[in-house]
């Protein structure tokens, strides 16, 4: 251990006898431990909301599809068959993918309808696992609808249900839109408004008589063990069936702005939230004058003894970094310890001021869900450790510079 890290320690020690200087330097580091915990437990729930969202989303649309250019796809069960054989492929299931109108009681709503097998869909998909009411059974003329949609008509299970298509079929009557009546089997909340409000699945055979697509259907739902590689295992598929016939897209094709705006939202509040520890950092600059200034006969002391300037700057650096890192990683304990607990102790303040912050009835995710990332721990302690090393260079260059005569005459 060098002599300047001694004399810094030594300063730090001595410090806490001074009232004022103490206090100064208790503020800095509670501020940059407080700074540091904040982010890393906001990036922490952030990432669980993150992974909530993405989750819920990937529940209806799949991790990734498998379509025909121009067209639907004929031989659907061959094709099936052959996807399913790579590694990566967990399952896969047929569906169509349609507009429609839905009408009962004088009130009709545009929807998006989706034909699905129910036994190969649930291989693929955890949706008809989120049922509010009702079950799972698309037989017959039955219809699964979201929460919000049923709200919106009105309706709930065992009624009968209007669905009318673009599909136009002519009769003795004449021209006319393709209708069918359906009787609500299930209503599900799969948690998110753009699926809950707009979707319904009917049986995928119901689907290819209402959209004149006997034995075909609009493509193929993929399941995959990694979802993070379902892009280059859907580009494998793709290359190995005939990329100049079939095509495919992954799940981040499909909500690429959804994705864009959730990593854009985490990294603002990263910076924003960065401005706490910036100023906690800043405030060593204030502390370590006042002990430069506190410490200034010292210094002269030091000088004539025979320390070089350099030596006197090593000082002070030190102990304005000692300060930080110690800052660092009491935050960084805290800010773990708290993310992996945040449901208890947002269920303990929830409890003590009597009301919920996220009320089931108003919010689908009800819950503070947490999900620590390493690599957002090291960027948070790394950033905090080059705000401190800054924060500490100007007093201890301020301490370099104090000259010996004006302060032994004054003392």
């Amino acid at each position: 251990m060098s002599v300047e890290f001694k004399i810094s320690n030594q300063y730090l020690r001595s410090n806490r006898k001074k009232g004022f200087v103490s206090f100064i330097s208790g503020v800095s580091m509670m501020g940059l431990i407080l700074g540091v915990m904040t982010l890393i437990t906001v990036l922490s729930v952030m990432n669980g909301f993150h992974k909530e969202l993405r989750d819920r989303v990937l529940s209806a649309i799949s991790h990734s599809t498998i379509s025909e250019y121009g067209g639907a796809l004929n031989n659907w069960e061959e094709l099936r068959l052959e996807i399913n054989k790579h590694e990566n492929v967990v399952n896969s299931s047929p569906y169509i993918e349609r507009y429609g109108l839905l009408s009962i009681n004088n009130k009709a709503k545009g929807i998006s309808v989706r034909g699905i097998d129910p036994i190969l869909e649930q291989q693929t998909s955890v949706l008809l696992n989120k049922i509010k009411s009702g079950e799972v059974d698309l037989s017959g003329a039955n219809i699964m609808i979201g929460s919000g949609l049923a709200t919106q008509l009105g309706t709930t299970v065992g009624e009968k249900i209007t669905l009318l298509t673009p599909e136009i079929s002519s009769n003795i009557i004449g021209i006319q839109p393709r209708f069918k009546r359906f009787t609500v089997s299930g209503i599900f909340n799969a948690g998110i408004n753009e699926y809950d409000n707009n979707l319904a699945f009917i049986h995928l055979n119901q689907a290819q008589k209402l959209y004149s697509m006997k034995g075909k259907v609009s493509g193929i739902r993929l399941k995959v063990d990694d979802l993070f590689e379902a892009k280059r295992i859907t580009a494998e598929i793709v290359n190995k069936l005939d990329k100049e016939r079939y095509y495919g897209v992954d799940w981040m094709q499909k909500k690429a702005n959804f994705i864009k705006a959730l990593n854009l939202e985490k990294q603002m509040i990263g910076v924003i939230l960065s401005l706490i520890i910036a100023v906690a950092a800043f405030n060593i600059v204030s502390m370590m004058v006042m002990v430069v200034t506190d410490k200034k006969a010292d210094i002269a002391i030091l000088r004539t003894i025979g320390m070089t300037p350099k030596r006197i700057v090593r000082i002070f650096f030190y102990q304005g970094i000692t300060i930080g890192v110690v800052g660092i990683v009491i935050g960084v304990i805290l800010g773990v310890a708290l993310s992996l607990n945040i449901e208890s102790v947002v269920s303990g303040i929830e409890s003590i001021l009597g009301f919920q912050f996220f009320p089931e009835d108003v919010f689908y995710i009800n819950r503070f869900p947490s999900e620590i990332h390493n690599m957002d721990i090291v960027k948070v302690a790394i950033g905090a450790f080059i705000l401190v090393i800054i924060a500490s260079i100007y007093p201890a260059k301020r301490a370099g510079k104090v000259k010996i005569s004006e302060v032994l005459n004054h003392e």
